[in-house]
C-alpha cells in the first residue's frame, strides 16, 4: 500500500516548479491560471524571485501548493494513492490530489489562508520553536507550566516538537526546556505563532471560506493534521480543516497510524525531502522516496 505525502511551508526554494513548467504544456496551463487566480505572477515569483521573495506567507503557500498539486497532476496513472496526508499546508495539497478539492478552490483558500495568517502574525508579534531531543510529555507540561500563551504546534517526529506562542512566554520555555535537559530549544525564523490560540483571527476568516467550498468524498482516506485518523466524510473533513490554524499538527501521530494501516512506502509529492526525513525517524527501515517526474 502507497501512502503520497505532501510538504508544508518551509520547503520553498528559489527556482522551484521551473523544471515542472519546461516539461508539461499542462503544467504550463495550471501555473498561468494560477497567476490569473491569485492577480499576480506566483510563477515568475517561484521561477526567479529570491528566497526573501519566497519567504512571505502570501507567497509561500501557494506557491508550494503548487508545486506539490501540479506534480501530482504530472504523475498521472503512476499516482495510487492508497491513504494521503499532507503537513499543516499540505493537508491542502493532499485533498486536491485526492479529489476532495478542485484546483481553483484549493488555490483559493490556499492564498486566503495565507492572507489569514498574516494579518493574524502581524496583529499579534509572536514566534515558534524547535525543541528537539525531549519525550513530546515532558514538553506539553512544561509549555503549560509557562507564564503566557506557549503550546506544542508541531508533533514532527519523534524528539522533535516545535512549540508555538507569544515571545516574551516561548522564550520562557525555551529556557525551562533546555535547563530540563532538552538537546536544542531554538527559536525559529518565522512571523507568527502558527498551530496556536494566537491564531484565532486567522481561523475566522478562513471558516467563512472553508464552509463555502465545494468539497467531495477523497478517493482515498486522507489522515488529517487534527486528528491523525483517516477522514473520507466531506463535513468531519471541512470541520478538522477549521480546526487545524489553531490545533497543533499531529504529524507523529499520522505517520504511525499510516503505517499501522498498511503502508508499505510513503512517496513525498512537492519540493524538499523533509517528509521522508521525519519518516525514517519513525522506521529506518521504511520505504520512503520523492515523486519525480522523470521516474
Amino acid at each position: 500500500m502507497k501512502a503520497y505525502v505532501f510538504p508544508g511551508q518551509g520547503a520553498q526554494f528559489s527556482g522551484m516548479g521551473k523544471d515542472l513548467f519546461e516539461a508539461s504544456e499542462e503544467a504550463q496551463k495550471r501555473f498561468h491560471q494560477a497567476d490569473e487566480i491569485l492577480g499576480f505572477s506566483i510563477s515568475e515569483t517561484m521561477f526567479s524571485g529570491s528566497d526573501e521573495d519566497l519567504k512571505q506567507t502570501s507567497v509561500t503557500q501557494p506557491a508550494i501548493f503548487l508545486h506539490s498539486v501540479i506534480l501530482a497532476e504530472m504523475l498521472g496513472d503512476s499516482f495510487t494513492p492508497n491513504m494521503v496526508a499532507g503537513h499543516s499546508l499540505g493537508e491542502f495539497s493532499a485533498l486536491v490530489a485526492a479529489g476532495a478539492l478542485q484546483f481553483e478552490d484549493g488555490l483559493k483558500l490556499v492564498s486566503e489562508r495565507a492572507l489569514a495568517m498574516q494579518d493574524a502574525c502581524n496583529a499579534n508579534p509572536s514566534t515558534m520553536a524547535a525543541v528537539l531531543g525531549m519525550e513530546d510529555e515532558r514538553v506539553e507540561e512544561i509549555c503549560s507550566n509557562t507564564t503566557g500563551v506557549v503550546v506544542a504546534a508541531n508533533y514532527n517526529c519523534p524528539g522533535q516538537l516545535v512549540i508555538s506562542g507569544e515571545i516574551d512566554a516561548v522564550n520562557a520555555a525555551c529556557a525551562a526546556l533546555t535547563e530540563a535537559g532538552a538537546r536544542r530549544a531554538l527559536v525559529l525564523p518565522v512571523g507568527g505563532a502558527f498551530h496556536s490560540p494566537l491564531m484565532e483571527s486567522a481561523r475566522e476568516r478562513l471558516s467563512t471560506a472553508i464552509a463555502a467550498a465545494p468539497i467531495q468524498v477523497p478517493r482515498c482516506p486522507i489522515i488529517q493534521n487534527v486528528t491523525a485518523l483517516p477522514v473520507t466524510d466531506p463535513l468531519e473533513i471541512r470541520k478538522n480543516l477549521i480546526a487545524q490554524l489553531t490545533a497543533p499538527v499531529k504529524w507523529t501521530q499520522s505517520m504511525s497510524k499510516m503505517i499501522e494501516m498498511g503502508a508499505e512506502q510513503a512517496i513525498e509529492v512537492g519540493p524538499g525531502k523533509v517528509l521522508q526525513g521525519l519518516f525514517k525517524k519513525v522506521d529506518r527501515a521504511f520505504s520512503v522516496s520523492g515523486a519525480s517526474i522523470k521516474s
